[in-house]
């Protein structure tokens, strides 16, 4: 490709590969500490800290002062001062730039967890283990990218790698909204779009069809077989994509379905005790902040196994997500499961609600036209136990959700 061609895509700002060379060997520093609004600047820091081989540290941009203080000692916006200087040449092409990264050998990437099951941790990741499933054959050279994610966060970093590692165009569509999304698809010709359920579920129900999109890639939460069915509707000719990731060991498995067969290579590296995912410590990044059952890693995903050779499993449910109702455990994910299922229902999310006789009782929050309260329940009753059905059921314009684009449970 040229390298006057586009490398990145939004709404405010369009940056060419030429300019993303310049901005690189002008670069007098990068951010130790990083937090920025700005995708681009993002990327930018990101490229000119691995390139010198060193350290940064991504800070989500709605961290406050005190989460910041609390989780990197810094105190008072001090983070935004500590400059690394660069330690590398002058880049001379886009060829040139690929070729060190792929040499790169000691820089490290660092994030915080999501925080939704407790407090964010921290884990390093290698530029290795961040590319690690990255797909490079002269057949991707003409992939245009939409990027779905926060930047700060690990499946972000990992489209933006895949991205760049082919040369491609990045367009944004993190943040914007639902018209806005299917109008850039269609105007830049999007082929790859990788993004949460959550994201999808916003977009199944337009009477939409984009038959250039060649791939759909969901992670970060349970897949469901309704989403997966009206995507198809969308992008008709795409392949859908199920991945399990995770900020502690990156992206480790893939599936079409919701279905994960356990590949040989990771085998041993991987064990089920009480229905929950086990993994073991040589998948993990770099990190102080996780505790192992010896060299094992429970990684809170509670899992179905289908079959026992190959391994294949189905997730559940987080085990910090389950609610305790009465002295029953209830998956908020087999409750919207069986209201997502219900035709004009377009997003749900399922929570549970502190209760002095009860400990909790369940809530749901629905997405959707032409659909009562009493039309729920009554067709609940049909698919779950009684103490499974939400005590409160709210009709809402959007969803709720966490930092990293998934269904809030808080």
């Amino acid at each position: 490709m040229s390298e006057s061609e586009i490398f990145f895509l939004d709404s405010e700002k369009s940056v060419s590969y030429k300019t993303l060379l310049a901005d690189l060997n002008s670069a007098k520093s990068f951010s130790l500490y990083l937090k920025t609004d700005s995708i681009y600047d993002c990327f930018l820091q990101i490229l000119i800290a691995t390139l010198s081989e060193k350290e940064i540290v991504l800070l989500d941009s709605d961290f406050t002062e005190s989460e910041i203080e609390s989780l990197t000692n810094l105190q008072n916006g001090e983070y935004s001062e500590m400059k690394i200087a660069r330690s590398y040449d002058d880049l001379k092409s886009v060829d040139e730039l690929v070729l060190r990264l792929d040499n790169i050998k000691n820089a490290k990437i660092t994030f915080f967890t999501s925080g939704t099951t407790g407090r964010p941790k921290k884990v390093s990741h290698t530029l290795q283990s961040i590319t690690r499933f990255t797909k490079r054959k002269s057949q991707h050279s003409l992939d245009i990218w939409g990027f779905a994610y926060n930047p700060t966060h690990i499946a972000g970093v990992q489209v933006f790698f895949q991205a760049l590692l082919n040369k491609n165009k990045i367009v944004r569509l993190f943040g914007l909204s639902i018209d806005e999304i299917f109008g850039v698809i269609e105007k830049e010709k999007i082929t790859h779009i990788s993004a949460t359920p959550t994201f999808y579920r916003m977009l199944i129900w337009q009477n939409v069809s984009f038959d250039f999109v060649k791939r759909i890639t969901s992670g970060g939460e349970k897949f469901d077989k309704k989403t997966s069915t009206l995507l198809a509707k969308i992008f008709p000719n795409a392949k859908i994509t199920n991945v399990y990731a995770s900020t502690e060991v990156g992206t480790l498995f893939a599936s079409q379905d919701d279905v994960f067969v356990v590949r040989d290579e990771v085998k041993n590296l991987v064990k089920i005790v009480d229905n929950e995912l086990l993994l073991h410590e040589s998948l993990l990044g770099q990190t102080a902040d996780l505790s192992l059952m010896g060299q094992w890693y429970r990684s809170g995903d509670l899992v179905e196994v289908v079959a026992e050779n190959p391994l294949s499993i189905k997730f559940v449910a987080r085990q910090g997500e389950m609610i305790n109702v009465g002295g029953y455990k209830v998956n908020p994910s087999e409750v919207e499961d069986a209201i997502l299922s219900l035709t004009p229902v377009s997003q749900v999310r399922v929570f549970g609600k502190k209760n002095s006789v009860l400990g909790n009782v369940i809530c749901a929050e629905v997405v959707a036209k032409s659909l009562d309260e009493k039309s729920i329940r009554d067709y609940l009753k049909t698919r779950l136990q009684e103490f499974k059905i939400p005590r409160i059921i709210k009709f809402v314009e959007d969803i709720k959700l966490t930092r990293t684009g998934k269904t809030s449970r808080k």
